[in-house]
């Protein structure tokens, strides 16, 4: 047998054992209890009752048979005990979660495999960032370039996208699209983590029928607190201090006076950062108002976020000549000057109303605005105090209009429990661009491109019986795009910088696509579940890779094929006493698949891809004051086709693994928290045959000491414990074998916070 036929068949060996292993070595113990199939209450996957609901929901065991929970639904990263947190307004995990065995039920789309992160769980996570803590689920890895402080620019990476990752995975706030039509993606650092109810995770590409475009590698959910529900007013606010001179604060507001809520969460932070030319400052705020009363639903959301960053660029390893930044100045910079900076608002609105017993109307429309601008100034030559003399200077705006009517029909068609939830998404961007040497100076490129996306779509779920639901769906959208480019040759530096690429040629496309769902979950009984599902989506590119289609040298086109994608996946839960767990097994192939070459500067569509992989997460309930949490996941990113045939995408770890622990020392005024993430190594970014050094494994260390006392918090942390000196990204020369930059993060680092509530 060849060698790579030998390796092939340890692949599937390893994937497989790891998918039944944990059925071996956890014995399915609460199966031996021989307890009959439960019949099961009716599915939900939207409710009047509450606006801030993914289209496709969590729905909770609430010991109720007036409702269908989706058989042994998937587990939180560890429901953890209830340790205060001084988090101001009530958690409706909390006051929903009450289950027969006190976990939390999450059905969202049938056949998914899917996880929910609890507002309890973020306060008390050690980890600082909100990419940290999504990262604590199997599966997900992280790429950061800018130093790590507070999760500034760092991508949430579904199912092994390395580079690509922010639009191959679509961020929702309150089920609604975040992901622009740009390619900064959805920076989770302007979201406050005080404002979070819960963060719901559904890997895969099944979420494409209710949401469109970017759900190749799965969902984001992301679902604000509202207020609703609670005292008249509560108040909450908290300050912090740690490395590199950060400084944060965190206020919250709520206010409820009979049908009418309100509510506000904003902070604020300032660092100078781990590196030279990595101070950042950032302030961000979320506001509600609600109106409920019991056949209409209304709100209004607003936000803004303001960001300032040093970009200190990488560490360059040439090992030809005895250079190595990453030793000799790890903390350093070859690029002292470049910046970005960030300003969004946006304004979203709806209601619901119930039309008749069973069905009812959902209305949302909004409007977002971002503006960035940032400079390049290339890197500093010899140590010399000026930049070099490769500069430019980007000015760009971006405003996204929507509209996404729905209807939500629950009824029983022939006796069977029914749910159709069907609906129409209109989305209308226009991007604007304004491209030079530098600031003041008149741009070389000016480019103009708006995009507007018209789609339908139809998603049906039934109880077959009453231990198995399965749902189907499809969604059919029209893509259609104008892009320009105005090049005037003599604008000031034009001569001298790369700006001077010729003009793009003019694109107007019209362009139809489509997705597709079907989902099966059987329940045998009540401790032992199956699911499984099949899928298509698809990726259009965005502005940002139309605008770079084309070598520096040569005219552009705007011109790329769309990206798709088909799924299969299936997998078992677990849910037994304080035992919860879930594995599953899956495989994607991928045609267009967009990458960036960066020796050239532009952007192509790759030769036919495939994901495969498995992913088990389980948490372990010790008792009331101990839970155990752990996860693992094995992620193949591979080229099928072309000259790389073979090769591994760069910028994925094929191994991931986490493990945690929550005690609750002394009646929560004392809590200890713990966790650990592990990765193998990755193939550098522009490395796609493989040859290159990799970029090393390593595993970060988290802990955090918490309590509360009456209405007084306070928390210290202590991040990568054991100092471990990695970095996750890293870019390979095309030009010099062994020579890469890398873009080091911080080693040990401490937080500390005090709070109150009023």
């Amino acid at each position: 047998m060849s060698s790579t036929n030998r390796a092939a068949t340890r692949r599937r060996v390893w994937l497989a054992s790891s998918f039944l292993i944990p059925i071996v070595s956890l014995g399915i113990s609460g199966a031996a209890a021989q307890t009959p199939p439960e019949q099961l209450p009716p599915i939900e996957i939207t409710s009047p009752t509450d606006l801030n609901r993914t289209r496709a929901k969590p729905t909770y065991d609430e010991g109720s048979t007036s409702r269908r929970v989706v058989p042994a639904a998937a587990p939180p990263t560890g429901t953890r005990p209830a340790a205060g947190t001084g988090s101001g307004a009530s958690s409706q995990s909390a006051s929903q979660g009450a289950g027969g065995s006190g976990g939390r039920q999450f059905s969202g789309i049938v056949g998914t495999a899917s996880t929910v992160i609890t507002a309890e769980e973020i306060a008390h996570s050690p980890a600082q960032t909100l990419q940290e803590i999504i990262a604590q689920t199997p599966g997900v890895q992280l790429t950061s370039l800018y130093g790590g402080v507070n999760g500034a620019k760092t991508s949430v990476d579904l199912r092994g996208f390395g580079a690509f990752a922010t639009s191959n995975t679509l961020v929702l706030i309150n089920g609604r699209r975040l992901n622009d039509i740009d390619m900064a993606g959805v920076d989770f650092s302007t979201i406050p983590l005080n404002s979070i109810e819960r963060i719901e995770i559904t890997r895969g590409n099944s979420g494409a029928v209710l949401y469109g475009d970017n759900a190749v590698g799965g969902v984001v959910n992301i679902v604000l607190k509202d207020g609703v529900g609670g005292p008249p007013v509560a108040m909450r606010a908290e300050a912090g201090a740690g490395s590199f001179n950060q400084r944060l604060a965190n206020v919250s507001a709520a206010t409820n006076y009979g049908p009418w809520s309100t509510s506000f969460y904003g902070n604020a932070i300032k660092s100078d950062g781990y590196r030279v030319n990595n101070a950042l400052d950032q302030r961000n705020g979320v506001g509600n108002l609600n109106y409920s009363t019991p056949d209409l639903k209304a709100f209004l959301t607003v936000t803004g976020d303001d960001q300032k960053l040093g970009f200190p660029g990488g560490r360059t390893v040439d090992p030809s000549i005895g250079l190595d930044q990453l030793v000799t100045d790890r903390r350093g910079t070859n690029t002292p000057f470049d910046y970005g900076n960030q300003q969004g608002a946006s304004a979203t609105t709806g209601f619901t109303k119930t039309i008749m017993n069973g069905v009812d109307l959902i209305v949302d429309g909004g409007v977002r605005k971002k503006d960035t601008q940032s400079g390049f100034f290339g890197a500093v030559p010899f140590a010399s105090p000026l930049p070099s003399f490769s500069s430019t200077y980007n000015d760009a705006s971006l405003l996204t209009w929507s509209i996404t009517p729905r209807l939500s029909i629950k009824n029983s068609i022939f006796g069977i429990p029914s749910q159709i939830l069907t609906g129409i998404d209109y989305y209308d961007a226009t991007f604007n661009q304004d491209r030079g040497a530098f600031k003041g100076l008149a741009p070389t490129h000016i480019y103009d491109l708006s995009q507007q996306t018209l789609a339908g779509y139809w998603q049906h779920t039934v109880g077959l019986l009453p231990t198995t639901d399965f749902s189907y769906g499809a969604r059919v959208q029209n893509t259609s795009l104008s892009a320009r480019d105005r090049f005037d040759p003599n604008a000031p530096g034009c001569a001298m910088f790369f700006n001077c690429s010729p003009a793009a040629s003019p694109l107007d496309s019209n362009e139809t696509q489509y997705a597709l769902h079907v989902g099966l979950e059987h329940r045998f009984n009540s401790v032992f579940s199956v699911f499984g599902r099949a899928a298509r989506a698809f990726r259009t590119p965005t502005v940002d890779e139309r605008v770079s289609s084309g070598p520096f040298f040569v005219p552009g086109t705007f011109q790329l094929k769309t990206q798709t994608s088909h799924d299969i996946e299936g997998g078992f839960r677990i849910k037994s006493g304080g035992f919860q767990m879930q594995s599953s097994i899956y495989s994607m192939d991928l045609e267009n698949e967009i990458h960036f070459i960066p020796a050239l500067f532009f952007n192509v569509n790759l030769d036919p891809t495939r994901r495969y992989g498995s992913e088990t997460s389980a948490s372990l309930r010790v008792s009331d004051t101990v839970t155990l949490r752990g996860g693992m996941a094995y992620t193949r990113a591979v080229f099928r086709e072309g000259p790389f045939a073979g090769d591994d995408v760069p910028l994925v770890s094929r191994y991931t693994a986490m493990g945690g622990v929550t005690w609750n020392i002394w009646q929560n005024y004392l809590v200890f928290d713990a966790t650990v993430r592990a990765w193998s190594e990755r193939f550098m970014d522009n490395d796609q045959a493989n040859t290159q050094r990799p970029i090393p494994a390593s595993a970060t260390a988290d802990l955090k000491l918490s309590g509360q006392y009456d209405r007084f918090f306070w928390s210290v942390g202590v991040n990568n414990l054991f100092n471990a000196l990695y970095y996750d990204y890293a870019i390979a020369s095309s030009f010099t074998p062994g020579r890469f930059s890398a873009y080091p993060l911080p080693g040990r680092t401490f937080m500390v916070k005090a709070g109150a509530t009023f």
